[in-house]
């Protein structure tokens, strides 16, 4: 890889378990607030791209989210989905096909890192392409049982070189790992 690349980060928050989200969506259980969360907030603001699945996408509509606007207002969105449309949709809102060629063309494009946003099927998909540079696991407090899994479907194992570790007083910690390919 070269390594002027932009590094895709798949910074997500997950249980002990490893569940980014209970069943039915539910992520009520997970740290909503606090100083770890607020660091979570702040990094996104390094970000000026956004990738993300339909389903990820779209679970932002129950918070308010508009069909075909941003999620994020400062960064340009690139929604990986087959089915995907809108009928008026924001400049910095693209949907693309379900391609590993745009993938790879946003990482040789100039810009900051490219936030992964949620997505255990997307998230799947990019790691056995090998896409994803690192992960940042907001490692939350709880244990879910079940949910969408942070790799859904995930066949391969891979190894990970720990780089940070942040703690918070609420239990909620911040581990970042380089994923090795």
């Amino acid at each position: 890889m070269d390594k002027h690349n932009r590094k895709i980060i798949y910074y997500v928050a997950a249980s002990l378990d490893g569940f980014i989200a209970g069943p039915k969506d539910d992520i009520s259980g997970f740290v909503q607030q606090g100083k770890g969360v607020e660091q979570y907030m702040s990094d996104l603001q390094s970000f000026d791209t956004v990738i993300m699945g339909r389903r990820t996408y779209e679970f932002g509509y129950q918070y308010g989210l508009e069909p075909g606007q941003p999620a994020y207002s400062h960064m340009q969105h690139y929604l990986f989905s087959n089915s995907l449309s809108f009928e008026k949709a924001a400049d910095s809102v693209k949907v693309c096909p379900l391609d590993i060629e745009i993938i790879r063309h946003l990482k040789a494009t100039e810009g900051s890192d490219i936030y992964l946003c949620g997505g255990g099927q997307f998230a799947a998909w990019l790691l056995e392409h090998e896409m994803i540079d690192e992960l940042k696991l907001k490692l939350n407090p709880l244990i879910l049982g079940e949910g969408i899994p942070l790799f859904t479907n995930s066949k391969k194992a891979y190894r990970l070189k720990w780089q940070d570790t942040a703690s918070f007083e609420d239990g909620l910690q911040i581990i970042s790992y380089k994923i090795e390919y």
